[in-house]
């Protein structure tokens, strides 16, 4: 059982996605009391914010990976190699996920939360606005990197950094949706519940890993990698297309997985 685990006394709770179901019925809650969205700067401004901290979460994870690297180690080009096989598993996880065409099927489902988004300025009945809401935000909070990388961080035991940002982002998102939406945006906290801890129950199950610190540092170090490219869309600087390298999670305890035969 790890520090984590020791001070909270909990050694299965998917505790990173309490933290998110809470941020979003609070930010819900929130917006449903505010008469309108919040002003685009003031969004701007929470981006940049929500932009430094992923740049911590992901630093964060990455020199956990390093650290651990280093430690079990026996030696400095065994330390490199692990590294190599970052670099690996992030080139190989692109090619399996541009075969899968992960990035087209989540941008479909991006579509439709987007083409519900301008059906709700047309269609003021209650009804459809609190399904709009429902569908919109359980396919925006459920869909992305940051979900299934924060439930297997949290899984394996760590500090769910990852799904602690992701928190504070979808509790921000909430605050701005549910004034257009009204409160089906808090039922969506449902479905995220479900996904989101069967996914961190899942990971829990992962003893191999658990016991192998080689295979947890490789995990956090592509893991954290990935969270870093986040800030590029954050901020808008670049779209990159995430999904494509979500297989790299798998790729990376697979090849040190095999090193150690």
């Amino acid at each position: 059982m790890t520090d984590w685990q020791q001070l909270l006394q909990i050694q299965w709770l998917p505790l990173g996605t309490f933290i998110n179901v809470g941020c979003i019925l609070i930010g819900g809650i929130a917006g449903l009391l505010l008469s309108r969205q919040l002003p685009d700067n003031t969004q701007r401004r929470i981006r940049s914010y929500l932009a430094g901290l992923t740049m911590i979460a992901g630093s964060f994870m990455m020199a956990q990976g390093l650290y651990s690297g280093w430690k079990e180690s026996a030696s400095f080009w065994i330390f490199l190699l692990l590294g190599l096989i970052a670099l690996l598993s992030i080139s190989f996880g692109n090619l399996i996920g541009t075969r899968l065409k992960l990035q087209e099927r989540l941008d479909q489902l991006g579509q439709e939360a987007k083409r519900r988004l301008g059906k709700s300025k047309e269609d003021d009945k209650e009804n459809n606005r609190f399904s709009d809401g429902f569908v919109t935000c359980t396919v925006l909070f459920t869909v992305g990197p940051m979900s299934i990388l924060g439930c297997v961080e949290d899984g394996l035991g760590n500090v769910p950094s990852i799904l602690i940002v992701k928190s504070v982002m979808d509790g921000i998102a909430t605050l701005c949706f549910a004034p257009r939406f009204g409160a089906g945006v808090l039922l969506s906290a449902v479905p995220l519940l479900a996904y989101q801890g069967t996914v961190t129950l899942l990971a829990s199950n992962l003893v191999f890993m658990r016991d192998e610190p080689m295979m947890l540092a490789i995990f956090n170090l592509v893991g954290g990698m990935l969270v870093l490219t986040i800030v590029l869309v954050l901020m808008e600087i670049q779209r990159v297309p995430l999904a494509y390298y979500l297989p790299a999670v798998v790729v990376g305890p697979a090849l040190v997985w095999w090193w150690m035969l």
